[in-house]
């Protein structure tokens, strides 16, 4: 049984890995092809969509290693139990507990590597392709406000009117209120430049400050200016909440919280990083019954199809549990949890229902 658990990890890691690499090509085509109609804006070349397409590609083995696992699974087992594989482990006295755990190694395997490129890998590609993209376009990182980006830090107002690539800002305005929400001082700035840990150096400043019934104006060529605002909270504007790591959405979401700020979308995404790896266990178990229905179902083909299938759905499941969950602030945890554990539901559901057959 050692020997052939070794086997049937063989052949199920050699078709997740297979299918992984045919979603790849076939997502990367049609990255290249929604890419290619930007070449020429700025310096931004053939080369640079090249690129851009290559650092996103973590990304999209992170988006589509359960898929990958589920079809490469099932195409997997599919094979065994056409060559009579399974049957005759089964009636060997291979019990369907023994068979799912030998499909959970496997699975916890994948379920690590997506784990590892979601908070390693992919964050700062993702980071370094849109950087990459707005700096050769000559663009800037902007919200949709005409007035600009707007951030309270404590007691204090942002106004960002253009946030450069390099996390530089343009355009700075700070409204800084006291203890009694009066507000004690307006500051301009040209520029700002950030100075780790915890500091930016502003350039071109104009500070009117407020005494009373009269108000002062003080003009400095640079003033260095503590806040709680620094380049990976900026970041979020270049990466989705989804595609970043587990550290800069943590410290986002608090930093949100502490300004009385909503973190719903935040804590959706937070907790679906820490569930979404598991999904390769939900779907080595969903794949199972597949393998146990070689003679009732039909062909290789029709199994692909409907492992296809399925995961569309659990990608559409889990993009839709996200969004209304955002939208009737549901518990983040449910919001995250929710089609994985459906999904699981449904593999107990069939293993029970081919070992009842």
């Amino acid at each position: 049984m050692k020997i052939y658990r070794r086997y049937l990890a063989r052949e199920v890691s050699g078709a997740i890995l297979l299918v992984l690499a045919g979603f790849l090509a076939l997502f990367g085509f049609f990255d290249m092809i929604a890419e290619v109609k930007n070449v020429g804006e700025g310096s931004y070349q053939l080369h640079h969509a090249v690129a851009f397409v290559a650092l996103r590609m973590p990304g999209r083995v992170y988006e589509l290693m359960p898929i990958a696992v589920l079809i490469g699974t099932l195409y997997a087992l599919s094979t065994l139990a056409r060559h009579s594989e399974i049957t005759v482990l089964r009636a060997s006295g291979m019990s369907t507990r023994k068979l799912l755990s030998g499909l959970f190694q496997v699975a916890a395997v994948f379920a690590l590597i997506t784990f590892l490129i979601g908070e390693v890998v992919a964050p700062p590609a993702e980071r370094a392709a849109q950087q990459m993209r707005l700096k050769e376009k000559g663009s800037a990182v902007s919200q949709d406000l005409r007035s600009g980006l707007w951030v309270k830090d404590e007691r204090s107002f942002i106004n960002v009117q253009v946030v450069l690539p390099d996390t530089r800002l343009r355009g700075v305005r700070i409204y800084d209120f006291d203890e009694s929400a009066r507000l004690r001082s307006v500051t301009d700035a040209a520029e700002g430049v950030y100075l780790p840990p915890a500091s930016w150096r502003l350039s071109g400043v104009v500070q009117t400050v407020l005494h009373g019934e009269r108000s002062e104006v003080l003009k400095m060529p640079d003033l260095e200016w503590h806040s709680a605002l620094n380049p990976d909270i900026l970041a979020v504007l270049m990466v989705s909440p989804e595609r970043m790591s587990l550290l800069h959405l943590s410290a986002y979401t608090k930093h949100l919280a502490e300004n009385n700020q909503k973190t719903q979308r935040y804590d959706i995404a937070l907790w679906k990083k820490v569930v979404y790896p598991m999904a390769a266990l939900v779907m080595v178990a969903l794949a199972l019954p597949f393998g146990y229905t070689h003679n009732r179902v039909g062909g290789v083909s029709l199994k692909i199809f409907s492992g296809v299938m399925i995961g569309v759905f659990f990608h559409m499941l889990n993009g839709l549990f996200s969004n209304l969950g955002a939208i009737n602030s549901w518990s983040p945890v449910i919001s995250a949890v929710a089609p994985s554990a459906l999904f699981m539901l449904t593999a107990v559901g069939l293993i029970w229902w081919v070992e009842r057959r």
